[in-house]
């Protein structure tokens, strides 16, 4: 099977309930998969690296799924950032009480909105962050290219964590079942993998202008950075 180009299928896991007993299994699965992708570290090193210890004051996720990943987030950061207000976006109603109640009491405000990405991007918020991880190759790149017409509207920071589309990716991918994940979990891991990006893919979707700058490259053995920055905003991405 070639990986040369993307190839987009339906994931069990968008068609499944929230409250489905195997989509509430695959939640979990996906916790132990950003650990096992590094997605939390990465996310981390890059914020700190375009924004130093200038606090935003506003972050945005896209397809936040439980929230789980923001809340390890806030507590990395809230040493060096204080009072941030945080908004978790997914068209799935997963985020539990508790998790929302754990990020507040880091002292970051933090709201949850039940919406389709593309929907709700038209309408145009302003923020200084926004953040997607495992989000971005569910879209075609149709789809990509008036995402990220919006975005660039909208943020000064952009930060996109993919999956990578390799043949060792493939290969993770089908290795999950050793690690006990489910069904779901098992058909979306290489789902994602045929839909994922590499080389310059996502950059060659970004509006052209001269006031970005873009980062995109490899990262771990599975993953797929995608970073656009407004020049000028804070430190630079490198």
């Amino acid at each position: 099977m070639t990986l040369a180009l993307r190839q987009l299928e339906p994931e069990l896991l968008d068609t499944l309930p929230a409250i489905d007993p195997r989509a509430q299994r695959s939640r979990r699965d996906l916790r132990l998969v950003n650990v096992l992708m590094g997605h939390r570290a990465l996310l981390r090193r890059c914020l700190y690296k375009a924004l130093g210890t200038q606090t935003p004051q506003s972050i945005v996720e896209l397809g936040a799924g439980d929230g789980t990943l923001m809340l390890s987030l806030a507590r990395d950061l809230a040493g060096a950032w204080s009072g941030v207000s945080v908004l978790l976006v997914d068209r799935q109603p997963a985020v539990q009480s508790a998790t929302l109640a754990a990020v507040a009491d880091i002292g970051w405000h933090i709201e949850y909105t039940q919406a389709e990405l593309m929907y709700w991007l038209r309408q145009r918020p302003r923020v200084d962050v926004m953040l997607a991880n495992l989000v971005m190759h569910h879209f075609n790149d149709t789809q990509l290219r008036e995402l990220f017409s919006n975005l660039a509207e909208v943020t000064d920071l952009f930060i996109a964590a993919e999956p990578r589309r390799s043949m060792l990716a493939l290969l993770g991918s089908k290795a999950l079942g050793w690690l006990g994940c489910n069904d779901v979990t098992r058909h979306d891991a290489v789902v994602s993998v045929r839909a994922g990006f590499t080389g310059r893919e996502l950059s060659n979707l970004w509006p052209e202008a001269a006031d970005w700058q873009l980062t995109e490259r490899p990262a771990g053995l599975f993953s797929h950075l995608f970073l656009a920055q407004r020049i000028g905003s804070q430190s630079d991405p490198g």
